[in-house]
């Protein structure tokens, strides 16, 4: 056995003690035969969903257009109009644009990844909601995510049912 299985082996056995049995870290195994399950890989970066996360609150805290012909100089009416919903909103194009560089395997799991958040299934199926992921992919995957509602609520989610969070990278975009 080689050194880290040894030690994965009595990793498991540590935190056995720590949860309960049936966890969702543990199986249900007899006792003192606890294994970890498999998380499976994930194609795109925790600092990539990260960084969609930090952008989509950003894209969510917009509110309704108030002056569509505004024409003052934005450091005359307080830099209001940064908060209104335009339709040239630069938030909306970097995640756009940060989306459309993303490869086809990225944008599956961004999917996937809101969609698990969303409670649309469990980590154990994972493999049914990338492949419902796959099958819907177009051209339009900016698009659609933009218009979920509570998306970095979902992504945040999704991203901490594979053990993951974006503590340090919320903090490296303050």
């Amino acid at each position: 056995m080689s050194h880290h299985e040894l030690f994965m082996r009595q990793l498991a056995g540590t935190l056995a003690l720590l949860f309960p049995i049936g966890s969702a870290i543990f199986g249900g195994k007899a006792e003192g035969e606890h294994r970890m399950k498999a998380v499976p890989p994930l194609a795109i970066s925790s600092d990539k969903v990260c960084f969609i996360i930090i952008k989509a609150r950003e894209y969510d805290v917009k509110d309704v257009v108030t002056d569509p012909d505004s024409g003052s100089n934005g450091a005359d009416d307080g830099m209001i109009s940064v908060l209104e919903d335009h339709l040239d909103d630069p938030v909306a194009q970097e995640i756009r644009e940060f989306i459309a560089a993303m490869t086809e395997d990225e944008q599956i799991d961004l999917v996937a990844l809101t969609w698990l958040g969303r409670g649309d299934g469990a980590l154990e199926d994972w493999d049914d909601l990338r492949d419902e992921a796959q099958r819907a992919h177009n051209r339009r995957t900016a698009s659609y995510l933009l218009g979920i509602p509570l998306l970095a609520d979902y992504l945040e989610e999704g991203l901490s049912q594979f053990g993951l969070d974006c503590d340090d990278s919320e903090m490296q975009h303050l």
